[in-house]
């Protein structure tokens, strides 16, 4: 698994010109899933996004997580982050998890963020979606469950 998080002061997600979740300050989370993931790996990676030190304490260092400084997170499922862009011109996305394999990995991620942020909003899983944000810093990192 795969997360493209970056640190937002606001952050929504739209389908079909109607806004699905949104967030102010937080954390706006593309998550991507590998065809040979293990479920396992999400309680992983849900501990390491709430916990990760990337917010400004009193001092102006990124010191705080999520959690400590009492920000939402924002989830969309993003299977392009497994895009392979070495030959062609063409992206391939066959290291993407299909739908069916894809969505229990969503949502038990989803789940285990609930469990430690109180604000959490999604997109819409598969669905075509438009993101807005308003990057703070800009503060963007790449995570992999390894």
């Amino acid at each position: 698994m795969r997360l493209l998080v970056q640190r937002v002061s606001q952050a929504s997600v739209t389908v079909d010109a109607q806004v699905v979740g949104s967030i102010d300050k937080g954390l706006l989370v593309f998550l991507g899933i590998h065809k040979d993931d293990k479920i396992e790996k999400t309680r992983y990676l849900a501990h390491k996004l709430c916990t990760l030190r990337i917010f400004n304490d009193e001092s102006g260092k990124m010191n705080l997580s999520v959690e400590e400084s009492d920000g939402g997170v924002l989830i969309i499922s993003q299977f392009t982050l497994y895009a392979n862009c070495s030959s062609g011109r063409r992206p391939d996305f066959f290291a993407a998890a299909p739908l069916e394999i894809a969505r229990p990995f969503y949502e038990k991620f989803v789940s285990e963020v609930k469990e430690k942020i109180p604000s959490v909003q999604t997109g819409r899983f598969g669905a075509l979606m438009q993101v807005h944000l308003i990057n703070d810093g800009p503060v963007t990192l790449l995570i992999d469950s390894g």
